[in-house]
């Protein structure tokens, strides 16, 4: 009888475990983008400097899983690991984390989407729809790094959608744990006992979106502690970034537009700025898109302001593989020195002209 029992919850087990697999799906996805780029006044002496570079292409290069798991009634268990790789090396990204881009696990239903870890805050997500160019090796992430790579550790997530109201939010008890992870890298791992402060962070969204046109905008705030980057020293310094974004389709092409206001109380003292974005992205062909972006950041009280102009064309060879070229000036003033390439080297108050060629493939 007793046999019988065990056998008869090892066939119900083995059931169980296989309809939980059927429901249940992971997805291995990646895309690798690299090429060259040529910019001027690398340095104080107005050198030039031709190279592969490291961050980015068009896209940043990476290697992703993503999996689901029905739950019932509309509930899924939803995961995310994903690494970003530097394609002129072959190491990984985010100061060499494993999955230094996402590794994040949560829950999925009608209410929206729940997330636990390292994973996209609201300023990266308010921006994605409104930048025509996104993390492209020129684009606005030259002139604030955290941009494109607005990502929190230690962090609990909220995103829903609502007949097109889209509100969204994140928390960090400690928003980032390295030091080495590239130019938006602050090492400050937080969870302090005794400073609820400490490297804490929170983001919000807020805005309305639909196919063809939409509007909105994100609150981010980030605290200090000792050791961290930016001037950031103590849990009573802070960064403040408010976004509004805004894009509508006009024909066959798009117009995204945007401003970044930021409010930096550092160790050093207080820094205010205003960055404006404009874009435009038209297919010029079945096989083409132009993509053209003016941005400007205005630093307030000061003659430190930059300028950048790109263009960038993408040729479709076929839905997964596309070759491109860009063309870029970033003009520095007063004491400025924004590389036009995200990660690169300018000599300071110099104007740096800059072309680029690349391939990209996804799967």
């Amino acid at each position: 009888m007793k046999n019988a029992i065990r056998c008869a919850a090892a066939l119900l087990a083995g059931v169980s475990a296989s309809g939980a697999m059927a429901q249940s799906s992971v997805t291995v996805y990646g895309l690798v983008d690299t090429g060259l780029v040529y910019t001027t006044n690398a340095n104080a002496a107005g050198a030039s400097i031709t190279k592969m570079p490291s961050l980015t292409g068009s896209f940043p290069s990476r290697l992703g899983f993503r999996g689901s798991e029905d739950l019932g009634d509309g509930l899924q268990a939803v995961f995310t690991l994903e690494m970003g790789l530097s394609m002129d090396t072959g190491n990984m990204g985010q100061g060499n984390r494993l999955f230094g881009r996402q590794a994040s696990v949560g829950l999925k239903g009608s209410f929206g989407t729940v997330t636990l870890g390292r994973q996209i805050n609201m300023t990266y997500i308010a921006g994605q729809k409104a930048d025509v160019l996104g993390p492209h090796l020129f684009a606005i992430g030259s002139i604030d790094p955290y941009l494109p790579n607005a990502r929190s550790d230690n962090a609990i997530g909220y995103l829903g959608n609502f007949n097109n109201f889209v509100v969204g939010a994140t928390y960090s008890t400690g928003r980032d744990a390295s030091a080495a992870g590239g130019p938006a890298a602050t090492g400050c791992p937080g969870e302090v006992a005794g400073n609820s402060k400490a490297c804490r962070q929170i983001t919000g969204l807020i805005g309305y979106e639909t196919a063809d046109y939409g509007l909105n905008t994100s609150y981010d705030i980030m605290y200090g502690n000792v050791g961290a980057a930016g001037g950031l020293t103590s849990s009573d310094n802070s960064d403040k970034r408010i976004t509004v974004n805004g894009y509508a389709k006009v024909g066959a092409g798009k117009i995204g537009a945007g401003i970044v206001d930021r409010t930096t109380r550092a160790a050093t003292g207080l820094t205010e700025s205003d960055l404006y974005f404009l874009g435009v992205s038209y297919p010029v062909t079945p096989f083409s898109t132009l993509d053209v972006q003016v941005a400007r950041r205005d630093t307030k009280n000061s003659s430190s302001d930059v300028d950048m102009v790109v263009a960038r064309l993408t040729y479709y060879l076929s839905k997964r593989t596309a070759v491109y070229g860009a063309l870029g000036r970033m003009k520095n003033s007063g004491t400025s020195a924004v590389a036009l390439d995200a990660g690169g080297t300018v000599g300071a108050g110099l104007t740096q002209n800059g072309v680029m060629a690349g391939l990209r493939h996804s799967f």
